[in-house]
């Protein structure tokens, strides 16, 4: 008879060692799906190496130790996983996960493939450890949300709100120390200074570390959960106030002693400091909160950073679930991955155009030049082409300013930038914005509708219309347009798209209209020239 190993011996041998095929399927599942999730991770490493994303890095590090963190509970409190328990729903999430992974790569949108990224990482903790035992681990992989970067059009929107919300609280600073200023926009006038609350002053380089920092300190927190709660909710509010108070100090150390001091190193300095203070602020939040409680914890009882016994969980995690779910969802995972690979690329339309730098000057009575924008700018704008062009004509009370911005790609970092969103920059206010239809008859798309905005700076007032030019069609919403980009990515293979817009003073005492009027005559002459520069 051949020789055959007891049950309880094979239980023994598992038990110590490494059950070799579980082991195989699982390093397989971990490794087929690099190939489709690569565009997210260059996207991601080019995020982390700006200063609002630079803490991206130390994310999943964090993530590992929550979870090692949670096996550690688990295993002290008995809750280990039940056998027999089902491995369906993290296979159902990794499907999930995969397919807007690949629809991440056809509309050529690496943003997608990282959300596709964290669904995926759920669905491999609920297929090794069951349904019953992985869900309890959903903190971790919530916390990995904190590494991606915001989409453009919620990046810019939130910039400029959080500008606008730090240069009001920071003038109401300014104020109190008895300093004469004035705010238009988000340009702090101190008379001899003027100080433009600029992107990088937002407050978004301190509020994604700090909401992390604050998601981490809920859940290490020793407390009630209406404390935890606390401290979670007040991290968004608690960034943007420092950092007024930031800009306020700041404003009040020029007043006194030069613009030197918002400048260089000091102004990186004072950044530190205020994120520093934050994180001293929710320290001291959570110890006055536990004074609340019947037995109040010191500081260091206050804060779970126990790391004993993690390298025994990390050896546990070698007997990571039954073999059969490992290679069902490491079989699925692989096939998706080759036949995504394999697949030839969505056909794409050829696009083909005139440069802006050969827009007529001369437009029926109107004449018109160049104006570069400023480096700083152009930078911010990302755009593949642009024209600034200023036209004036016999008998009109004002010129009228075309803007054009045209981008061969708007789904990879590059994007349109509302004027909705960047007008408040230059310290012009939005008086009123409205979607209105005008006719150009003799043009395609003779009937359309576009943004109509009045901005005004102290005395001075513009009227302004815009639109988004995309691939045929004229929108007026910047989420539409998104989302349009989106769909003609993926079924005509093209995300290239323009924004238009047009601005004339209000000149002395005429009205809107008149106003109006001009900007109707300049636009009749554009419209039937700009299919050569923005292809439909």
């Amino acid at each position: 008879m051949p020789m055959t190993t007891p049950p309880e011996g094979r239980t023994a041998a598992r038990l110590q060692g490494v059950d070799p095929v579980a082991a195989g399927w699982f390093v397989l599942l971990l490794a087929a799906p690099l190939p489709l999730f690569w565009p997210g991770f260059a996207a991601l490493a080019a995020a982390w190496s700006t200063p609002e994303y630079s803490h991206g890095p130390l994310i999943p590090i964090i993530s590992t130790y929550l979870f090692l963190r949670e096996l550690r509970r688990d295993r002290q409190a008995g809750r280990m996983p039940v056998p027999g328990d089902s491995r369906l729903p993290g296979i159902l999430l990794i499907l999930a996960a995969l397919t807007v992974a690949v629809l991440g790569n056809l509309v050529r949108i690496p943003d997608v493939v990282t959300y596709g990224f964290i669904l995926w990482v759920g669905g491999v903790v609920l297929t090794g450890f069951g349904w019953r035992s992985g869900r309890r681990h959903w903190a971790p992989v919530l916390h990995l949300i904190f590494m991606l970067p915001l989409p453009q059009i919620l990046y810019w929107k939130l910039t400029i709100f959080l500008q606008l919300v730090s240069s009001e609280l920071g003038v109401w600073f300014i104020a109190l120390a008895g300093v004469p200023v004035y705010l238009e926009g988000n340009v702090i006038d101190l008379g001899i200074y003027k100080l433009q609350v600029a992107e990088a002053c937002s407050g978004l380089r301190y509020l994604f570390p700090i909401l992390s920092f604050s998601y981490l300190f809920s859940i290490l927190y020793r407390g009630p959960l209406w404390h935890k709660a606390t401290l979670l909710l007040m991290a968004a509010p608690l960034t943007v106030f420092m950092n007024a108070f930031r800009i306020g100090v700041i404003g009040v150390l020029v007043d006194r002693y030069g613009i030197e001091q918002a400048e260089g190193f000091l102004h990186f300095f004072e950044g530190w400091v205020i994120f520093g203070t934050c994180v001293a602020i929710l320290f001291l939040t959570a110890t006055m909160l536990q004074r609340t409680t019947r037995t109040p914890l010191t500081l260091a009882q206050t804060i779970d950073l126990d790391t004993q016994g993690f390298a025994a969980e990390i050896a546990r995690l070698r007997n990571i679930g039954p073999a059969r779910p490992l290679a069902a969802a490491a079989l699925l995972t692989l096939a998706v991955t080759a036949v995504t690979l394999a697949a030839p690329a969505p056909a794409r339309e050829p696009v083909s155009r005139d440069q802006f730098l050969l827009f007529p000057r001369a437009l029926d009575d109107w004449s018109g030049f160049n104006e570069p924008l400023d480096p700083e700018v152009v930078q911010v704008l990302a755009a593949t082409d642009y024209v600034h062009m200023t036209f004036a004509a016999p008998g009109q009370a004002g010129a009228v300013n075309f803007f054009a911005a045209w981008y061969e790609n708007q789904t990879e970092g590059a994007g349109i930038h509302s004027p909705e969103v960047c007008l408040p920059v230059g310290g012009w206010e939005i008086f009123s914005l409205e979607q209105v239809t005008r006719s150009f008859p003799g043009t395609v798309q003779g009937t359309f509708q576009v943004n109509r905005a009045v901005i005004q700076k102290g005395l001075s007032r513009q009227l302004v219309w815009y639109w988004f030019e995309q691939r045929g069609r004229r929108m007026t919403n910047d989420y539409a347009a998104k989302l349009a980009v989106v769909r003609d990515g993926l079924v005509r293979g093209r995300t290239d798209g323009a924004l238009v817009r047009f601005v004339t003073p209000i000149v002395g005492d005429e009205s809107e209209a008149d106003a109006e009027a001009r900007l109707q005559q300049l636009v009749a002459q554009v419209l039937p020239r700009l299919p050569r520069f923005i292809p439909e």
